[in-house]
């Protein structure tokens, strides 16, 4: 079993930076691929990135590309994502995922899920 809890969400106004953070408790975390999602109110979960359990697979979604680096620390059991130039578009609950297999874009192939944590991008 793991658990997941996210935290470093909050208001940031267009072109700032945000980093997420994924503090995971279960002695398995460090083999599990992680994902992180996000949803605004009247959407759908969307795939934003994702990291293999060694962090040699990192992939994600084209809006995200160059604004957007996931990265992990086994060590302390947390997964990272930073966040750069921001835009209001960006404007979501972020969510951290977990799966025991490799890295994956898709919501319904992971396991665990953190609770999620607020980013909103003010114009």
């Amino acid at each position: 079993q793991v658990q997941l809890v996210e935290s470093g969400g909050g208001l940031v106004q267009a072109g700032g930076s945000l980093r997420l953070s994924c503090a995971a408790s279960g002695r398995t975390f460090r083999s599990y691929a992680a994902g992180w999602f996000r949803q605004a109110p009247g959407k759908e979960r969307e795939f934003v990135a994702a990291i293999n359990w060694n962090s040699a697979n990192r992939y994600y979604a084209e809006s995200m590309k160059g604004r957007f680096t996931v990265s992990r620390d086994n060590v302390n059991n947390t997964v990272y994502l930073q966040m750069n130039s921001l835009k209001p578009e960006d404007t979501a609950v972020y969510y951290c995922a977990a799966r025991g297999r490799g890295a994956s874009a898709s919501p319904q192939q992971y396991d665990y899920w953190g609770q999620g944590t607020q980013v909103t991008v003010s114009s």
